[in-house]
């Protein structure tokens, strides 16, 4: 069963301070390169794993989606969503991702958005997917870079040029992992890279993207702070097809 810190008062509040909880989509800087991956949206069934508040569902509506399926363990995110949601085409539901069962062929875009690091048994989740998406129809993702599921206890030090670096703890022995962010115990289940992409083939995906993400040059000129994120990646971005 997944971890749902979620739900836990002091961790949503902190959450809730998040740029990203707070201005949506626009304060992810992963946002540009998760949405070059997405498909011509106009009258797809949609899914959305961790749905959170929402965000992502009604950028699909908007982008003209004829339906979307937004599902998340905490029932916190979901009164969020459904609080900043006026549209009968988006429907909420609350579930356990690890648990999640729906009608095969029934989504034409499966999306997650930093969700999937939180899932124990992935094989189970993604082997869903596959049966719920129509053939050919995309599957696209992000998560923590296993880098960041796979830290040392010292997080982060200075080398002898001043740089921050990331030393990794066990980094090919995967599983469970309890990091302290916005409080204490956070679950996040490390694998390494290949993992990832070697589930998605084992289960009949085609793997189409594959990206280490970073900032750009002109988001750094924007938001000058992002540029430590240049040291290493902080998300992986995967796009694959049924």
């Amino acid at each position: 069963m997944t971890q749902n810190v979620y739900d836990d008062a002091a961790f949503f509040a902190a959450y809730s301070q998040l740029p990203r909880s707070v201005h949506g989509l626009d304060a992810a800087p992963e946002w540009p390169a998760l949405r070059a991956l997405l498909p011509n949206m106009r009258g797809l069934r949609v899914l959305d794993l961790g749905c959170g508040y929402g965000w992502f569902c009604r950028w699909a509506r908007e982008s003209g989606a004829a339906h979307v399926l937004g599902v998340d363990v905490s029932e916190r995110m979901l009164a969020r969503a459904r609080e900043l949601t006026e549209d009968a085409a988006i429907a909420y539901r609350h579930v356990d991702l690890e648990r999640l069962t729906l009608p095969a062929d029934s989504f034409d875009l499966v999306y997650s958005s930093l969700a999937l690091h939180y899932i124990g048994d992935l094989d189970r989740l993604l082997s869903g997917v596959h049966r719920w998406l129509v053939t050919e129809a995309p599957l696209v993702f992000s998560a923590e870079h296993p880098i960041f599921t796979a830290p040392s206890l010292a997080e982060w030090s200075i080398d002898g040029c001043g740089r921050r670096t990331w030393p990794l703890d066990r980094y090919l022995e995967e599983g469970p992992r309890s990091r302290d962010w916005l409080m204490n115990g956070v679950v996040k289940h490390h694998r390494t890279l290949g993992t990832y992409v070697n589930l998605l083939l084992r289960l009949g995906f085609a793997l189409t993207h594959l990206e280490e993400w970073g900032p750009t040059d002109t988001q750094i000129a924007q938001q000058p702070e992002l540029a430590a994120e240049r040291q290493r990646p902080m998300f992986v971005l995967l796009a694959a097809r049924k």
